[in-house]
């Protein structure tokens, strides 16, 4: 690998793969932080350090945003919702279009994050969904420990400290506050991204009455919830995500079986993560690809 000084963007190229997979295993939990730094040193060469290989292909918020806060398309607020099943209040990031017709009002996406937290770059991402003319909410699954920290790797840590029932429960109120906000009209959809996607294909088997949703890399919920779920799904896969893409043909079989309305889009040479415009793994081809069909896929699907 490559550590750049200069203000060129590092990429996926500038990794091996076997570098990018270990970081996964890292990124998820798989791994600890000394047992990446130990197994990264064999990259570290001509002065470049463990920890420095860690710092380049960890997040840079700096990146983060496409569409800023105050822009004048849209109109964001921090709120607070109840999660009586959850872990309790629950902080979110509630964006609408700035101009809306009362007579043709918008639907309603829920944007799920990571595994740490509600981050800048799922922010950017509520921004964006809000700019294309919906109204996006962004809860923070952090909530209940102060919200997100600021890095990664404290959100991570903070994350997997919660009982994932309450946790998951958290984003099912979010889904039920949108169905019952006012101003939309009454579809409510939802995205995510890595522990996020996981989350949209179980909201879509909780609730047969969800309007579309697009996960991805995500884990599936088990083959007998899928009978139960309605919602076409958009499911975005990195072709180099071995982790996630095992799970996938089971659950693909299942929806087939089931007659569930999906389509599949697997991207070929990305990674894990290749949405996420933070990091080293972020594509811009493929994502911008990939959320291009997305916002297609729920003005389909969300309409009035």
């Amino acid at each position: 690998m490559t550590v750049q000084t200069n203000a060129r963007r590092l990429t996926a190229d500038d990794f091996d793969q076997d570098l990018l997979d270990l970081y996964d295993y890292y990124a998820h939990g798989k791994i600890s932080k000394r047992e990446f730094l130990d197994r990264a040193g064999k990259w570290a060469v001509g002065g470049i350090t463990a920890a420095a290989i860690l710092g380049t292909l960890s997040p840079n918020y700096a990146l983060a945003e496409q569409v800023a806060s105050d822009d004048p398309d849209i109109v964001g607020e921090d709120i607070t919702y109840a999660s009586p099943d959850g872990t309790g209040d629950i902080n979110a990031y509630l964006v609408r279009p700035a101009n809306i017709n009362p007579e043709r009002p918008p639907a309603a996406i829920l944007v799920v994050h990571e595994n740490r937290g509600l981050n800048p770059y799922i922010r950017d991402v509520v921004r964006r969904l809000a700019k294309a003319g919906f109204i996006a909410m962004g809860p923070d699954g952090l909530s209940s420990l102060g919200g997100y920290p600021g890095t990664d790797d404290e959100g991570r840590t903070m994350q997997r400290t919660l009982d994932q029932g309450a946790l998951l429960n958290d984003f099912f109120a979010g889904f039920e506050y949108l169905q019952n906000l006012e101003g939309t009209n009454g579809k409510v959809g939802a995205t995510g991204f890595c522990y996020g996607g996981g989350v949209v294909t179980r909201l879509a088997a909780a609730y047969p009455e969800m309007a579309a949703g697009v996960p991805f890399y995500g884990s599936f919920p088990d083959a007998e919830q899928v009978a139960r779920i309605n919602a076409p799904l958009m499911v975005q896969l990195a072709a180099l995500d071995q982790r996630i893409n095992a799970m996938w043909p089971a659950f693909q079989v299942a929806m087939e079986e089931n007659d569930n309305p999906y389509e599949a889009h697997i991207y070929p040479g990305v990674n894990h993560g290749f949405h996420n415009d933070t990091t080293p793994r972020y594509d811009e081809a493929a994502a911008k690809l990939a959320e291009q069909r997305m916002v297609a896929w729920f003005r389909t699907y969300l309409a009035g």
